[in-house]
């Protein structure tokens, strides 16, 4: 019994061995399929990981980048040039007003081509936070932008290309505002526009600009217009064959220098002189009475205005713990802007608010050749290369030095440039650039034993980097030395021998961020390369360049997206058409130009005059 138990139990034990042995043979069998499939499908993964890494290993995705980032075909693969030899503008920077392009994203990282410039050549171009306007060859004036077309306009509609506004004055320069559009044409005359499209329009049965007074012949020449513009005139007259050559604008008011060296200044709304730096302070304005009546030969009544700086009419108004009432319109308190406005109701959101410029009193006799306007300052510089400055001065932008304290410089005072030079050192200033609260100026030094240099000095409001001295400073008031564009050499090959190298351009942001050209090009001889620009500065919005968000307090390289150095050129152009598409001329003389904007930046291709 035993034994066969045994032997029945063996030979279960073998069937269930071989019943077993089957089960396992199958999960093994199972477990070799699934193991195998699992390595083909982990080395696809990685071999499709090797190619998406070779492929993009160019072009890595950062952190912070936008949602929706430009496509390849718009990035700029060069420096504006084309292979074909026709012109492109590149932007970069902030887009959300839509005055680099329709069609870009509101955050440009990199320079980027703009459809709308495409083999054209300006003679100016000026942006404004949600504004922009150009000069094109013909001197005809376009403006664009969410803040001249108003909310009506769409993204990549035609309506917000740039529109004709002022044509066939021959414009050669402008500035813009907030609420205006300043224009100088080559033949010295001065216009303002509005900077909103629903302001231009001009009321029905009222005579065209063109054709004042109203016996004009603008129709019979062609130049009806259909946009309402005004002609800002001296109020004294100019002598003969004297013009004006120059003009720059700040937030509330506006500077111009004529060919005989004299300054003016022009108040463009009632707080154009809260820190005193029109440089005067009584003047008179067109009757608001009278506007609808101005295009009349008769004699305009005029309201007299006293344009006092705050610190002035109220010189305890940060020192007091008085608390100050909130409705309050201390634009228009007569202590501010006299009685007689206050009554008269003036309103400055109108382009006639002011037609005039008066000169400054202080400069009277003294030949300026140049005008530089901050967004509350103003600079002069004259022929024998020394700067004055008044405005505005909260963070030393004046450039007066750390003993002075003053918060308001109502007179013109000279700036000294060379505190921290040698005795033997002979300073002399060739330009001065202003934008917002920060200020530079361009000198040239020399001791007589060397070779002359230049020096970049920088002083003001320096919190995002924009002094250029590897520092961040909200107050600067003795001008420093901006570091890696001062003092450089190189060889001329005219010559045979080291010359300075200057700065051709420096364009200063409202919003901190500078772009300078460096001048690369003069002494380089026969087939030499372009300019080089620098910038440094605020960052927010990629303005820099550089793909990056982040500010630079040293002037650094502008690269292209291929990682090469961003020059500018001058060449001669196949053809030049204007901003309607029709070609103006062939075989035209053309070099690019860098602008700063507010938080973004533009090279354009201008015309060489």
């Amino acid at each position: 019994m035993l034994r066969g138990a045994t032997r029945v139990a063996a030979s279960g034990r073998v069937v269930a061995g071989r019943r077993l042995f089957s089960q396992t043979a199958r999960g093994r069998a199972t477990s070799q399929r699934f193991a195998t499939s699992l390595a083909l499908a982990s080395t696809s993964a990685a071999a499709a990981g090797a190619v998406w890494y070779a492929t993009n290993a160019q072009n890595p995705i950062q952190n912070d980048a936008p949602t929706n980032p430009e496509t390849p075909s718009k990035v700029a693969s060069g420096n504006g040039r084309s292979a074909d030899g026709g012109l492109s503008t590149l932007v970069w920077g902030a887009n959300k007003t839509h005055v680099l392009n329709d069609d870009l994203p509101e955050a440009v990282r990199v320079p980027t081509s703009s459809e709308w410039f495409e083999n054209v050549a300006l003679r100016d171009l000026g942006l404004h936070e949600h504004h922009a306007a150009c000069v094109d060859a013909r001197g005809d004036v376009y403006q664009w932008g969410d803040g001249f077309f108003g909310s009506d306009s769409e993204p990549g509609s035609s309506h917000g290309k740039p529109r004709l506004t002022l044509r066939g004055k021959n414009i050669t320069q402008l500035q813009l505002t907030r609420s205006r559009v300043f224009a100088l044409s080559a033949s010295g005359r001065i216009y303002v526009l509005s900077s909103r499209q629903a302001d231009q329009t001009l009321p029905a049965g009222a005579q065209t600009p063109a054709s004042t007074p109203w016996w004009g012949t603008g129709w019979l020449w062609g130049e009806e217009e259909e946009v309402d513009f005004v002609e800002i005139t001296p109020n004294e007259h100019l002598k003969r064959r004297e013009r004006f050559v120059q003009i720059s604008a700040g937030t509330d008011h506006m500077l111009a220098v004529t060919s005989e060296g004299r300054t003016f200044a022009h108040p463009i709304t009632l707080n154009a002189n809260s820190h005193g730096q029109l440089g005067f302070r009584k003047c008179d304005v067109p009757s608001p009475v009278d506007l609808a009546h101005f295009h009349l030969p008769h004699k305009h009544p005029r309201v007299p205005l006293e344009l006092t700086p705050k610190s002035i009419a109220d010189p305890y108004a940060k020192a007091s713990p008085a608390v100050r009432p909130a409705t309050s319109a201390p634009r228009k308190n007569e202590a501010l802007i006299g009685k007689e406005a206050v009554a008269a109701g003036l309103d400055d959101s109108n382009i006639r608010f002011s037609d005039r410029l008066f000169e400054v009193p202080a400069l009277q006799g003294l030949k300026v050749d140049r005008v530089a306007a901050g967004g509350r300052s103003s600079f002069v510089k004259t022929a024998a290369g020394k700067v004055l400055g008044w405005g505005a001065n909260e963070f030393g932008q004046i450039g007066l030095g750390a003993n002075v304290t003053l918060e308001t410089i109502t007179v013109p005072t000279e700036v000294i440039l060379w505190r921290t030079t040698p005795a033997t050192m002979r300073t002399t200033c060739v330009g001065v650039f202003a934008g917002g609260d920060l200020t530079m100026f361009q000198v040239e030094r020399s001791d007589g034993s060397g070779m002359p240099y230049i020096d970049v000095l920088a002083c003001g409001n320096g919190q995002y980097g924009g002094l250029g001295n590897a520092l961040y400073a909200n107050a600067q008031s003795t001008p420093v030395r901006a570091k890696n564009v001062s003092g450089l050499y190189e060889y001329s090959e005219l010559s045979k021998n080291l010359q300075a190298i200057a700065p051709e351009t420096i364009s200063i942001s409202p919003t901190g961020h500078v772009l300078l050209t460096l001048d690369t090009r003069k002494h380089a001889g026969p087939g030499g390369g372009g300019k080089d620009v620098m910038a440094w500065g605020a960052n927010f919005d990629y303005q820099l360049g550089n793909g990056k968000r982040g500010s630079l307090p040293t002037p650094t390289v502008l690269l292209s997206p291929e990682g090469e150095r961003f020059m500018l050129h001058r060449q001669r152009a196949q053809e030049v058409r204007d901003l309607q598409g029709q070609v103006w001329k062939k075989g035209v003389d053309v070099e690019q130009r860098a602008v700063a904007g507010w938080n973004n930046s533009v090279v354009y291709w201008r015309i060489c005059s």
